[in-house]
């Protein structure tokens, strides 16, 4: 064959090993004999083979799980609380160069600073605000990845598992707690009811008429049972008159 043939299909080969196509939602870090060169920017790239090599940065935001934490609280309650934190890499330079594999530092780092801010405070102040438990957890991861140049997006908690018997403490709290309301309710319609009837009593006082009227719908009210037997313990005429009934 000829040797200028072989040369020729070794050079395009080379040529041919040395593309790269680099995404718009990543970032490739060139290296040339192992020394950082630059950071290739999206589209059609080209390294020379075996002389330099790339690594493949994606700055999307990258979800990462904080697996379940065994936390024991400011009020002795020991629970299990796993979140979830949300970043993406604005310098990919230093994300590669300043940290060793930077998604597995984040989830250390989280899950030491979720330990450290759910066991300084309370369970109820957890469960009732979970959202700024998220925020101090945030503020102390990003203090270190912001030299990684790494954003933290967010952070989330998201579920809490209690022992049995402090769901079922919880459980009767809650219960009671509903019980008692009740019972504020019922009394404040009570006073309400009780009120009403004074005043009403207080106008009937003031009229007789309105107490025979009152006493004629009582009578009609008993009638409606066919079974009702109406007894009389006084005369109609023992019951108090206006003044314009007296002068007649």
């Amino acid at each position: 064959m000829n040797p200028y043939a072989i040369f020729l299909i070794v050079f395009i080969l080379f040529l041919f090993s040395g593309i790269r196509i680099v995404y718009e939602y990543k970032r490739a870090l060139k290296f040339r004999f192992g020394k950082y060169i630059k950071t290739l920017k999206p589209g059609f790239r080209w390294i020379i083979p075996v002389v330099e090599t790339i690594q493949i940065v994606d700055i999307r935001v990258i979800t990462i799980n904080i697996v379940s934490q065994e936390v024991m609280t400011e009020d002795n309650v020991p629970c299990s609380i796993d979140g979830v934190v949300f970043f993406k890499i604005i310098d990919p330079e230093k994300a590669v160069l300043e940290v060793e594999e930077f998604d597995f530092a984040i989830t250390q780092l989280s899950q030491a600073a979720l330990r450290d801010v759910c066991g300084k405070v309370e369970l109820d102040t957890i469960l009732s605000k979970r959202e700024e438990m998220g925020n101090n957890i945030k503020t102390i991861v990003e203090v270190a990845t912001k030299t990684w140049g790494i954003e933290i997006i967010d952070v989330k908690i998201k579920d809490i598992q209690l022992p049995e018997n402090m769901k079922r403490m919880m459980a009767n709290q809650a219960e009671a707690e509903r019980s008692r309301r009740a019972r504020i309710i019922l009394a404040e319609a009570e006073e309400q009811a009780a009120g009403k009837l004074l005043e009403a009593g207080v106008q009937i006082d003031k009229s007789p008429s309105a107490i025979k009227l009152r006493l004629y719908q009582t009578l009609s009210n008993i009638a409606a049972e066919k079974n009702s037997t109406i007894l009389f313990p006084f005369p109609e005429e023992v019951l108090p008159r206006n003044k314009k009934d007296n002068t007649t």
